[in-house]
């Protein structure tokens, strides 16, 4: 499974609509990511640079199915600067470095000699 952070700013329709017609969010954004085969983790409203951030679950491969869900609702007009995050965990990234440890003795970086 692959772990998406997503991160994104309510237009100012978005709030207008938000205000006028108050609803938690999450609910459509658990169904917009179980129409492309992924789970909602997580929804939060955070203060900051970013208005919201969720945490999804989706099947390793799959990058291009929550891409499209990512565009529809960035395509909705409600939402806006949409910043995506691919997660590991530290055992998968304990993983990696075992990988680069042995990719390193045989790799030569620019401008070194061997």
């Amino acid at each position: 499974m692959t772990i998406y952070i997503v991160q994104g700013r309510y237009t100012t329709d978005g709030i207008k609509g938000m205000i006028a017609n108050p609803e938690d969010r999450a609910p459509a954004v658990r169904a917009l990511m179980e129409g492309v085969g992924a789970k909602l983790m997580h929804y939060y409203v955070t203060f900051g640079e970013y208005d919201f951030m969720t945490i999804v679950e989706g099947p390793a491969g799959h990058e291009v199915d929550v891409m499209a869900a990512l565009l529809a609702a960035a395509g909705s007009g409600g939402v806006g600067h949409l910043k995506t995050t691919i997660a590991v965990t530290s055992a998968e990234a304990k993983n990696a470095m075992a990988g680069a440890k042995k990719l390193s003795k045989s790799f030569r970086g620019a401008g070194q000699k061997k």
